[in-house]
Parts: structure tokens; sequence; C-alpha cells
């Protein structure tokens, strides 16, 4: 786990070394332990380290192996890369570190750009040919690892953060209008390659972008799970379902293990992190480390659920560790999680992680966490619903996933921005419809989970976890993404993933290792009393944000909008339960914050 960044020159100048250096220096909560910079005709790579396996400067980067002629910078883990090491040993190839860096570079040597078919993991790397100048970015199959582009017409910059873009100078920090779209109608989650700036892109999840020598780009997608039944499971039975699932995951945990430094968990006391606490457990975890946050309770709204994280604790007996967090670090703490974002996330959950992660890095480097079982496992309330008849259809189906997930419809999002930020039509319902109408997802659940699993899971959960562990400068992994098991729960038949109000079959399989309360409570979340409903201080604070004055230069919403919800500051919320003040405010938060500012033209 690391932050990488870089440049390719388009024009045949030489690489912008102080803007290198630049991007490398805000990604340095990425990777507190070390930093790196390599230049080489027209591409230039920039690296901060954060040690987690081979923790001698053998294993530092940008790695260069010079017999091979190839250079890598890149951001995540390779949790097979002892099995490809041997491998390519016996194909006569020989190293010089304990890394996982070194074995990406042999094996893009020895199978080309699909070496990534080989890879078992989290990636968001930069391979640079020496001799002829090529450099392929490439991501991991669910978007783990972020890596994002910004590019004119004489060069092209990456990095594992939009803000480290920003930090390089030289970005069209203009509001992209279809990405305004997604954000305040698609519930937040833009999708790739948009993000909320015109001037920088990301690169989607299982894809491969190659810069050639001449200037050409070529992206290719390497992975796309198949949401259909497979004839070879056709007679299998619920318990077959139970035991391979079982089965997947519990290799998915132990895989998570491979470190040079200790693995703890993030427990939450619901059902998906106790069962990996579970499965740790029964690899032969002892002395494991577990971490549950919780908050002071706000107008009887519980802030923590101690009550189920230390059941679990107990049970298998961990060294558990309760954070407790006052209301007085709140406010504070919004700032730095608001840095801490790549992309404006409204999810109340970022600064219980913000939080979280700041006290768990003091324990330990590297956590596995439960993010994900929801949206591989049906775990939403939407999705029994896609299931009914008038869901059959694509239209049917895009109408009950709109219902439920969207936060509000063209006209209304007209009443709401200005009109230099109006995107016509209906983008976000057309890129639904469009994911829903491809081939390889017959059903509406499929439709819809597939949907939620390439590209909500990744632009939500996951990128929250991603930037929030990152910025204290924690690996974060997320089991339930391991890409073997979501290929399995993608085959499923819905009804078993459905039942049980959802994860029945998930559920089922943790009866075999945690306790029944754990798994027959009510479906949990992060708690954060002080940001379900503003008042005081948070109130001031969003006022303060809408009425400042680089957000009345920017003149992204109509005045009278945001004069009804200020009137009303918790009156109106989305379909599900988002505070529509929130939503507008956390955007001009995260512009400011990042010192993006500007009108539209």
């Amino acid at each position: 786990m690391c932050g990488a960044t870089g440049e390719v020159r388009l024009d045949g100048r030489t690489p912008d070394l102080a803007a290198v250096s630049a991007m490398a220096e805000t990604l340095s909560p990425r990777g507190p332990d070390g930093a790196g910079a390599w230049s080489q005709g027209r591409v230039a790579l920039g690296h901060r380290r954060l040690k987690i396996i081979d923790l001698s400067e053998a294993g530092a980067q940008p790695m260069v192996d010079s017999d091979l002629g190839l250079a890598i910078a890149w951001n995540g883990c390779i949790y097979n890369y002892q099995q490809l090491r041997d491998e390519l040993r016996g194909h006569g190839y020989s190293f010089f570190s304990t890394s996982d860096t070194e074995v990406l570079l042999k094996a893009y040597h020895h199978w080309g750009d699909r070496f990534v078919d080989r890879l078992y993991g989290m990636f968001a790397f930069a391979i640079v040919e020496r001799d002829s100048g090529r450099v392929l970015l490439g991501r991991d199959r669910l978007g783990i690892k972020p890596l994002y582009i910004s590019e004119d017409a004489h060069r092209i910059r990456f990095a594992s953060s939009l803000p480290a873009l920003v930090a390089g100078g030289g970005v069209d920090t203009r509001i992209d209008p279809v990405a305004l779209h997604h954000y305040l109608s698609f519930h937040s989650v833009v999708p790739p390659p948009l993000t909320i700036l015109r001037g920088v892109k990301k690169v989607p999840p299982a894809s491969l972008v190659a810069i050639e020598p001449d200037g050409r780009r070529t992206t290719t997608t390497y992975w796309t799970p198949d949401f259909t039944r497979h004839a070879d499971r056709a007679d299998w039975s619920e318990q077959d379902w139970e035991d391979a699932v079982l089965t997947a995951l519990r290799r998915a945990v132990e895989r998570r293990l491979v470190s040079d430094v200790p693995v703890g968990c993030l427990l939450s006391g619901g059902v998906d992190s106790s069962l990996i606490v579970g499965l740790l457990a029964e690899a032969g975890q002892t002395g494991l480390q577990t971490f549950s946050i919780g908050f002071e309770s706000v107008n009887g709204v519980a802030g923590d659920e101690f009550k189920y994280s230390d059941i679990v604790a107990q049970r298998f007996g961990t060294d558990h560790h309760q954070i407790r967090i006052d209301t007085a670090r709140m406010l504070p703490a919004l700032d730095g999680a608001i840095g801490a974002m790549s992309e404006p996330m409204v999810s109340h959950d970022c600064v219980a992680f913000y939080l979280l992660s700041q006290e768990v890095a003091k324990y330990v480097k590297v956590v596995q966490s439960g993010q994900g079982a929801d949206e591989v496992f049906a775990g939403y309330h939407w999705y029994p619903p896609m299931a009914e008849p008038g869901a059959a259809s694509v239209e049917g189906s895009v109408a009950s996933y709109r219902a439920a997930f969207f936060d509000r419809d063209p006209a209304a999002l007209g009443g709401l921005v200005t009109p230099p930020y109006f995107a016509d039509g209906d983008p976000s319902g057309r890129f639904v419809t469009e994911h829903f109408a491809r081939e390889g997802a017959a059903t509406g659940v499929d439709r819809a989970l597939r949907l939620d699993t390439m590209v909500m899971l990744v632009d939500d959960p996951v990128k929250r976890v991603d930037n929030m562990t990152m910025a204290w400068g924690l690996e974060g992994r997320v089991p339930f993404l391991d890409h073997e098991l979501v290929e399995l729960a993608a085959t499923c038949p819905p009804e078993y993933k459905t039942a049980q109000g959802g994860k029945g079959v998930l559920k089922e399989a943790a009866r075999r290792v945690i306790p029944a309360e754990v798994i027959d409570r009510p479906k949990g979340y992060f708690p954060v009393p002080a940001l379900t409903h503003l008042e005081g201080p948070y109130l001031d604070m969003v006022r303060d944000a809408l009425s400042a004055p680089a957000a009345k230069e920017r003149d992204l919403f109509r005045p009278e909008a945001v004069d009804r919800l200020l009137a009303d500051p918790n009156g109106r919320l989305t379909p599900l339960r988002g505070n529509e003040l929130w939503q507008m405010a956390l955007l001009e938060l995260w512009l400011q914050r990042h010192g993006i500012t500007g009108p539209a033209a």
C-alpha cells in the first residue's frame, strides 16, 4: 500500500519533475515510510511507500529492473506473489528482493499485458518500458485501489488520488455537468471514467491503459463477472451454495494474511466483519487485534454497537480495542476526513472510518474489513423488489432501482443547480439503463447486483475505506472482494442471496462459524449521531460553506434552493435517507478544502 504518481510526455520534452514531486508529496499520508523518484526519457515516476512486504530498501519504489529494462510505481498488494515468484523462477528469472513489486515486473516481462489475469490482489500500477517508453497503467478487478489521470496535448499525468493531480498544476478544475448530475442523482456515485472535475478522469476497474511510444492510448477491460446461472451448478442445493461460499471466503481471508507486519481486523459487530474474525481465528490467528468504534449518543440515537462486537471478541479471544470518540473530536475530524477524500463522498461513515483509522494505525499497519458483502450477497433493501414481476424487464428493473436508489429526478435537479452546471437529458438514468441492458445478467436482481458491484461499490464503500485508511498510512484489505468469491456469488441464484432480508446464503454459512445473536440482529452501520441530524456547529459549518465567497463565485446552486433547505435543514431526505442539504454542502466543503475555485466557464 502506497501512493504512486507520474508523468508521460507526449511532446518530446522531459517530464516536469517539480510537478511529479508536488504530486508525490500530496500522497505522503498514503506512504509515510519512504519516498522515491525516477525519470528517464519521456517518463517520470514518483512514489510514497508504506512498508508491508519486504521491509528492506530492496523493496523501495520506484523499482527499476535494469536487466529487464523495466520500472514500476504502484499501490496495493499481490496476495499470491510468492506462488508467482516460484513459477517465474521456474522460467529462469532470479530475484534481488522478496517484494511483490519485483514479482509484478518479472510477470509483466514474461506474460505481457495479460499478466494481470494471474494476480490475486488489489493494485493500481504504472509499468514503464525503458527502451521503448511504453507505459502500461492498470487497476484491479474491483477497483479497490484508485488511479486518476489528467491529460492535455503535451502530457499525461496519473496519481493515486485526485488532489495529487490538482497539486501538480495545469488541471481543468471546472465542474463536469454530467458528473454533477450523477453526484446529485445517482446517490453521489460518479461512475468512471468521470470525476466531478472536467480535467480529471479515473481508470475504470479491471482496466489496462496502454500509452504507446507514438502517443496512442488504448483502454482494455480484462475482466467482467458473469451474473448468469452456470450449468455445472444447476443441481446445487442451498447447502451446496453455503459450502462453496464458506470455502471461497475462507480462502479469501487466508490470502489476505500475507504480510511482513501483523494483520488486524475492523470489527463492527455485524455479520460481515464478525465472520472475517471467526475465519481468522479458525485459520490459527492468535492474539488477533480487533477494533470497534463508538460515538456519544445524541437525542436518543445510540452511538455504538459494542454489545455485538464484544460478543465476537470474547468468543474468539481477540485482543479487542473499543475506541470511544467524544463529540468534541467530531467537528475537527470532519475537515480532516474531507481533506482525505479523493472525490466528494456524502456518507457519514467517512468520518467514522477516518477517526477509526487514526486510532487503529497506532497499533497495526494492516487490517481486514467487511466492506462489499452487501453488494456481493444482496444485503440492501432494494434487491428483493427487483425480483418482482414488474422488474423482470430492463425497463421495469430501471424503474424499481431508480425508485429506491436515486436521490432526485431531472426536474428536481433543474430546480437545484444553476444553468451552466445543468446537464441536458438524464445521463444518470441513461447510464443505469445501458448497464442493465448489457448481456450477462438476465434478472432484475442480477442487473442491480452487477451494477452495484462494479460501480456503486467501487465509488462509495470501497473508495471510502481506501481514502480514510490511507489518510493514516493504514492498509485496508477486503476479503469479500476477492475476485473468485465475487465470481462465485454472481452465479448464485438470487433467491438464495435475498433470503432472510438479504445475504441469506452468507448468513446460513456464517452460522457454522459465529454466534447466532450476531447474525440475527438488526442490520447495523457506523452510527454517527451528531451527523444524522444537522444542528449547532455542524449546521453552522454547512451554512458557512454554502455562503462562502468561493461558493458565491462558483454559483453552483440556486440561491432560493439553498435558502429553502437552510430554513428546514433536516426536512428533506432522499429515498435512502440522505440529507439533501448535507449532500450539497459536502460538495462545496470538498471543493473549498481542496482549493478549487472559480465559475463554471
